[in-house]
């Protein structure tokens, strides 16, 4: 995941796809648990997936959606959380967070950021 810019560069270029039209979909653990995130652009905000995205493609001027995963975690204790099982608490609520992550992806689509934004980020 820390290298998925390559992936994303190969798929942007075989499908002659622009930056600015991908929603890149990713976990923040700055987020509590199942809070959702669309933003146009932004930065990385420390996670390695995006930092290499935009390291590989040269822009941040793409859309995210960031699935909050928490930050329960002992110091030092990350990559274990992070590479680690979600609690059962959260695995019950996975399939509602879920379906509404389909749901923007959706809108995203089909009525563009702005839209989707606008009805999502506000929940």
């Amino acid at each position: 995941m820390n290298l998925s810019g390559n992936a994303v560069r190969y798929w942007l270029q075989k499908e002659n796809i622009p930056a600015e039209n991908m929603l890149v979909v990713g976990d923040d653990r700055a987020l509590p648990f199942g809070a959702l995130r669309l933003k146009e652009k932004g930065s990385d905000a420390g996670h390695n997936g995006l930092k290499h995205t935009q390291q590989i493609l040269g822009t941040k001027n793409y859309a995210r959606l960031r699935f909050g995963i928490g930050n329960d975690f002992p110091k030092g204790g990350q990559v274990d959380f992070v590479l680690g099982h979600f609690s059962e608490e959260d695995e019950m609520a996975m399939p509602e967070k879920l379906e509404v992550c389909g749901k923007i992806i959706v809108e995203f689509c089909l009525a563009g950021i702005q839209n989707a934004m606008n009805h999502y980020n506000k929940k």
